[in-house]
């Protein structure tokens, strides 16, 4: 039985949704429990304008698809209500096309779903989760990310940890990871996408429910209770989202009423040959409302703090992974993809105008410009740009051998040149241990003394550059192997001491730069930063100072497997200087005999500066010292 006398849908609605700016579509499409005179029920809507037929089929109907059709009203909206359906129970639409094929597919809208490998939608409602986080939003909404700490942990759920060779649960992850979090210093956790999604092996980055969480860890109710704890311990969550391509599943949203509904029609702009996925048709209005709809989404229902946005660059750039003759020029000739130029504009003032203290985050890898200025200046409007370019060269150059440095030196100090050109976030991402890439660990150069002393510089030095930071889980315990998404971290290699002292510290490390304002005040202000001495290619060293409001941090980088003794550096003042960090302490298994040093500065011109000191530097090391306030 279904009825068609009611509708959530006013002519407000369709207006907006035709108009493409129609933001929380999450409450008219999609099923709906309620009631109708009295009478408990569901009500299902969606998009097919072109279908001949849509009906609603499930367990209430033993997937029968002429007991509960839907009628089309206007917009191509075909809607209805039923009493026999109820919550937890699975559906599908059955449509007809205009080509007379039968399709079955899931709900573009449906809020959960049937554990993969199996692909029905499942009627439920998100009521009855009691948030506890109100004073954290609250703190949020007067908290600028751009001048705080920000200390990312990226995580894959399913590969964190494991429980009898099973991923946690929801909470169960929430709970460990907070406490785990919480001991190390980070202050965000980014998760790769768990918007839900077929094959386990596509990481969540091939995605076709951009409404649900994805059910193998659990009920939308236990995702909002793994957000709460985040909130309760301080730290912020930061979600992957792909609005880039989604899955050519049968059930998904490819072809979706017979047509190319979600995706262009040209294959040259519709198919992206390198993931083998469909590309959304962002110059059409529906489609704007229901990618805008779904990041709204989750920073409504699920208080998610902040939005990655995945694979920008390939939204950008019509030839973007295509050959010569796969792609189509836009209208004045370019490879510039206008449309979805504005879509990523209107994407982001609309979040921005409407949650208060989030942030939106671009893995952009071009040279793009403005990705992070406003759009009212001409920008894309993101918040952050993950910094693509200091990544490759800062990992290209820790791979080659200590000896050869001093013939890569720009590879190291090359970032300053345009470090203010965005507002950056500094990766070293899921991406970069993977695909016979090798481990962190691995991609050192040396023995295993020197393999742990370069990934302790390495970590040193990413946290002194400007930018905000990020780091894929299994990096702060040096996992050897390369990330298993069917596996979890290596975690009994923390019995191994090298492997504990560079989680150590990282801990000393992390707590450290929450600490220091200079670390992260002006990562955006180019007063924060300043050169002592990047000239020293010859033995590989460089030195720069951190600047906050009356605090001073100068920094000496060390690449060389050599000691330097009686080194002369530059000083920005006079003064006395304390040592408060060394990655070759021996409390991390490093090789200094020497920390914890107190220096004074001396009246010695160098390298242009009229103070400067001398040290002893230990080979493989990066020292902060902070200058002591008289």
């Amino acid at each position: 039985m279904i009825y068609h006398d009611i509708s959530r849908w006013s002519d407000f609605d369709r207006y907006l949704f035709g108009e493409g700016t129609h933001y929380r579509l999450y409450e008219k499409f999609g099923a709906h429990p309620m009631e109708r005179e009295g009478q408990k029920g569901v009500y299902f809507a969606v998009w097919a304008p072109h279908a001949k037929y849509v009906s609603v089929v499930g367990d209430f109907n033993d997937y029968d698809a002429t007991t509960h059709p839907l009628e089309k009203s206007e917009g191509g909206i075909w809607e209805g209500f039923t009493p026999d359906a109820k919550i937890g129970q699975t559906y599908k639409y059955h449509i007809i096309t205009p080509y007379d094929t039968v399709q079955l597919k899931a709900d573009p809208f449906a809020f959960y779903a049937e554990k993969a490998p199996k692909s029905a939608s499942r009627i439920w409602s998100l009521e009855g989760y009691r948030w506890s986080d109100e004073k954290w939003l609250e703190n949020r909404a007067h908290t600028s990310l751009h001048q705080s700490p920000c200390n990312i942990y990226e995580v894959h759920l399913g590969s964190w940890k494991r429980r009898d060779g099973h991923p946690l649960p929801y909470p169960e992850a929430a709970k460990e990871l907070a406490k785990y979090l919480t001991q190390m210093g980070y202050t965000h956790i980014e998760l790769l996408p768990i918007t839900e999604y077929p094959f386990k092996g596509s990481w969540g980055y091939q995605v076709h429910g951009y409404f649900a969480p994805t059910a193998r860890y659990g009920t939308p109710q236990e995702f909002m209770e793994f957000v709460d704890i985040m909130h309760a311990h301080g730290i912020g969550v930061i979600l992957d989202w792909v609005p880039s391509h989604f899955v050519t599943d049968g059930h998904g949203l490819i072809a979706f009423d017979g047509t190319a509904l979600y995706e262009y029609e040209d294959p040259r702009k519709g198919y992206h040959p390198e993931w083998k996925s469909a590309v959304f048709d962002y110059g059409k209005p529906q489609v704007r409302s229901f990618l805008i709809s779904s990041a709204h989404f989750w920073l409504d229902r699920y208080h998610i703090d902040g939005i990655r946005v995945d694979a920008v660059a390939s939204m950008l750039y019509l030839d973007y992974g295509r050959k010569e003759g796969e792609w189509v020029p836009n209208i004045y000739g370019g490879n510039e993809n206008l449309e979805a130029i504005s879509f990523l504009k209107q994407l982001n003032e609309s979040c921005y105008g409407h949650f208060e203290g989030i942030e939106m985050i671009a893995e952009e890898s071009t040279a793009f410009p403005k990705v992070t200025r406003p759009v009212y200046d001409g920008g894309l409007g993101f918040g952050f740009k993950w910094n693509m370019g200091w990544m490759h060269d800062t990992l290209a150059y820790f791979k080659t051998d200590p000896l050869f440095r001093k013939y890569h030196h720009n590879q190291i100090t090359f970032s300053m040149w345009y470090a203010y050109d965005e507002n950056f976030i500094l990766p070293l991402s899921h991406d970069e241990v993977v695909h016979m890439k090798g481990s962190l660990i691995n991609k050192m150069p040396g023995d295993k003394n020197q393999k742990f002393a370069n990934l302790r510089a390495l970590f040193g030095y990413m946290m002194a550059h400007p930018g905000k930071k990020l780091l894929f889980m299994g990096g702060e315990i040096a996992q050897y192997k390369e990330w298993d998404f069917d596996d979890q971290l290596q975690w009994h290699l923390l019995q191994d001491p090298y492997h504990k002292g560079i989680q150590r510290m990282l801990k000393d490390l992390y707590h450290l730069y929450q600490k220091e304002p200079a670390l992260y005040r002006w990562d955006e202000k180019r007063e924060g930063f300043v050169w002592l001495n990047e000239k020293d290619w010859e033995r590989s060293v460089l030195s720069f100072a951190r600047f906050a409001p009356d605090q001073t941090i100068v920094v000496l980088c060390n690449f060389a497997d050599t000691v330097y003794e009686d080194y002369r550096f530059p000083l920005p003042s006079k003064g006395s200087y304390q040592e408060i960090f060394n990655c070759q302490h021996p409390d991390y298994q490093g090789w200094d005999m020497q920390p914890d040093r107190l220096i004074q500065s001396e009246p010695i011109e160098c390298c242009g500066h009229e103070h400067s000191a001398l040290i002893t530097l230990p080979p493989l090391s990066v020292i902060y010292l902070t200058k002591i306030k008289e």
